[in-house]
């Protein structure tokens, strides 16, 4: 199923039910007085923030939401009933905009739920209006419409860790390693064609995909992606030992981002040199002692070693924790 992070949909609150007129009948009258009921009122639309990354596919097809109507009054004095609100889940990091009055919603925690329509409110039916001066009223009043938009939909990611580097980096191979996530990898560029998202002792992982030189002017993926690391805490940089200058791929993927947006230039990062067993132990450590210049925290693994994985997720999991 492809993956969805952007789309277009209309939305539209519930009417209000009418209000009515009615007459209370007694043996031997007419009618005893004014029964109409209320109208009850229209549905609310809310969206709500859900743990699921997936599901604005669910959506691929569906372009209208409604909320339900109210119900018109009745005899006796009935109220209607008030129509059925209507929600729509999200996933968290999505940003939802009325198109029609600019309003904006940005849905960061799970469970938030936020209303963006009122529905219309019930109108009144006759008995409403009875007085000591108006004991027969025949005034009622319909119900009003419930508000509609069109709204935008925009999700950008919000994850503990943004995995970024240029393609073929092993960051998709990372993110399977330390959580169970199962993201197809291949040695070729962009077999990530989408952000995938796993978890490791509760901490959120985002492997973003592949920058490429000029990514912020839409080369490759293109820098619809870019704005997924927005909201990340922190970036890990991954950088292969098979690239024969990884200090130029490095310095590649940073002038993307800056390019992008100067706020993830200045997130916290962190280094990851990846693929070590393509190279020497002596190159390892040249590398990492030019590196060392950068950041302050540089890593060198491969995923074929579990010691060395093991001691990494131990040294990752105590940054994270440091950063809350």
């Amino acid at each position: 199923m492809a993956f969805i992070d952007e789309f277009k949909i209309y939305m539209k609150a519930g009417d209000g039910g009418n209000g009515v007129e009615r007459w209370r009948h007694e043996k031997g009258r007419e009618f005893a007085g004014p029964a109409g009921g209320d109208g009850g009122n229209g549905g609310d639309v809310y969206v709500r923030a859900v743990r699921d990354i997936h599901i604005l596919a669910k959506y691929r097809h569906e372009k209208e939401f409604h909320a339900g109507r109210g119900g018109n009054g009745g005899n006796n004095s009935l109220h209607g009933a008030n129509g059925e609100d209507f929600v729509l889940d999200l996933p968290i990091g999505s940003i939802v905009r009325n198109l029609d009055t600019g309003e904006e919603v940005s849905l960061l925690e799970e469970g938030q739920k936020v209303m963006v329509l009122k529905g219309g409110r019930g109108g009144y039916g006759n008995e409403h209006f009875k007085s000591a001066t108006n004991r027969s009223p025949k005034e009622h009043i319909p119900g009003t419409k419930g508000f509609e938009a069109d709204f935008y939909i925009e999700l950008q990611i919000v994850a503990d860790i943004g995995l970024i580097g240029l393609p073929n980096a092993g960051k998709s191979s990372l993110l399977n390693t330390l959580t169970r996530a199962n993201v197809k990898t291949a040695d070729y560029p962009f077999t990530t064609l989408e952000p995938n998202l796993g978890e490791c002792y509760g901490y959120i992982l985002a492997d973003i995909p592949g920058l490429i030189e000029g990514a912020s002017e839409g080369k490759g993926l293109g820098h619809k992606f870019l704005r997924h690391v927005r909201r990340t805490k922190m970036l890990a940089h991954l950088v292969s030992l098979e690239n024969e200058d990884p200090m130029t791929v490095y310095e590649t993927v940073r002038k993307e981002l800056a390019a992008y947006d100067d706020v993830l230039a200045k997130k916290d990062e962190i280094i990851i040199l990846t693929k070590t067993d393509m190279v020497s132990p002596e190159r390892v450590k040249e590398v990492m002692k030019q590196m060392q210049k950068l950041r302050p925290h540089i890593f060198a693994i491969s995923i074929l070693d579990d010691k060395v994985m093991k001691s990494f997720q131990d040294e990752l999991l105590k940054l994270l924790k440091a950063a809350e």
